[in-house]
């Protein structure tokens, strides 16, 4: 119970975001995620949200190849939508992590296999490997293999990052799980097809006793996403959430929210250890930076803040993976996410977000 509260989900915007102390950086490169298929739920435009965020002295984006969007019919392939985000990654200055999935990919619903690709639905409850989806490990592998192909002479990109939490069951929605062997015959194609780049692959870092023990029932067998991409990856990218809504009850919601205590704050630690236990670079691939409520879209009340993120919490989830490098390892990168979000909220009277990203970068202090 001490990792759990109730509260009211609208909280008064608050101006404590002002007096927020800012963590130093170090040499940690600053970034942010871009979801267009965020955008278009949020009624806003691709190429105007993307160039606002840009215009900010970030210096990295994470893009997406999402499967679905690219691959129209069997072996045609439009990459537009990716060209033109890349052309304006680099007409600003800056480098890239391109995830080229390819049955997960970050951003809801995070499954993104075209339906011409895919006969029938993958079985809950089972693992999907090299013997029980032969064909879709090999449109998987034509699909990365031709991202890759495209892309790989663009010195803007710094790493690949293979599928999205490539192990743990699909959200709350689905429970079937991609197989080890499936995600490792995925990587030998990746690196064959560029062996100039480290690759990068994320998990979700629980940050309380509920969600530790779920993930870990549900991924015992083979198990999670960050131990799995502490084995094969270069670069390991932990997704860091520290408060989300569990249940909404009326105009309260019960929150998840024990991250800072001692306990949870030891087993972090322990984790953390462990990745640089295994030689492998640590960045932070998703730092809470909007609102986790009890919906799949986060809100946007007028004149209100939700209580699972507010501006003063996007400045103290930074900073605290800031204190990480104090374990004597050096953080390589820390992508907010939730850009497009401060990009809803400016537009609906509400720059607070924005602003508090902005000390960030003003403030850190990069060496």
């Amino acid at each position: 119970m001490l990792e759990a509260r109730l509260t009211r989900h609208e909280q008064p915007i608050r101006d404590s975001w002002q007096r927020s102390p800012i963590a130093r950086r170090g040499r940690t490169l600053l970034g942010f995620s871009f979801r267009p298929r965020q955008i278009e739920a949020f009624g806003l435009g691709g190429p105007p949200t993307l160039q606002a965020l840009l215009a900010y002295p970030f210096d990295l984006v994470r893009l997406a190849a999402y499967w679905n969007h690219i691959e129209v019919r069997t072996g045609v392939f439009d990459t537009s939508e990716l060209d033109w985000q890349l052309e304006a990654a680099e007409r600003a200055g800056k480098r890239v992590i391109f995830s080229v999935g390819a049955i997960k990919n970050f951003g809801y619903p995070e499954f993104f296999v075209p339906n011409h690709r895919l006969e029938r639905p993958l079985p809950e409850g089972s693992l999907i490997t090299t013997f029980t989806h032969a064909d879709l490990l090999a449109g998987a592998i034509g699909f990365i293999g031709h991202i890759v192909n495209r892309y790989r002479d663009r010195t803007s990109i710094v790493a690949w990052q293979l599928e999205h939490e490539a192990v743990d069951p699909l959200g709350v929605e689905h429970s079937w799980r991609l197989g080890v062997d499936f995600v490792q015959r995925e990587l030998e194609a990746l690196r064959s097809a560029d062996t100039s780049r480290p690759v990068m692959m994320n998990g979700f870092l629980p940050t309380s006793s509920v969600v530790r023990i779920s993930q870990w029932w549900r991924t015992r067998d083979q198990g999670d996403s960050l131990a799995v991409a502490s084995r094969l990856a270069d670069i390991v990218g932990i997704d860091y959430y520290p408060r989300h809504a569990l249940l909404a009850l009326g105009s309260r919601t019960l929150y998840l929210n024990g991250a800072a205590l001692p306990w949870q704050k030891a087993l972090t630690e322990t984790t953390l250890k462990g990745v640089w236990g295994h030689g492998k670079r640590v960045m932070v691939a998703e730092g809470q930076a909007e609102p986790w409520e009890a919906m799949t879209l986060p809100p946007n009340p007028a004149l209100r803040q939700m209580f699972s993120c507010r501006p003063e919490d996007l400045i103290g989830n930074y900073n605290i993976t800031m204190k990480w490098a104090s374990l004597n390892r050096p953080i390589f990168a820390y992508l907010f996410w939730g850009a497009e979000y401060w990009i809803l909220r400016d537009r609906s009277g509400d720059p607070t977000y924005l602003r508090a990203m902005a000390r960030i970068l003003d403030e850190a202090e990069a060496q």
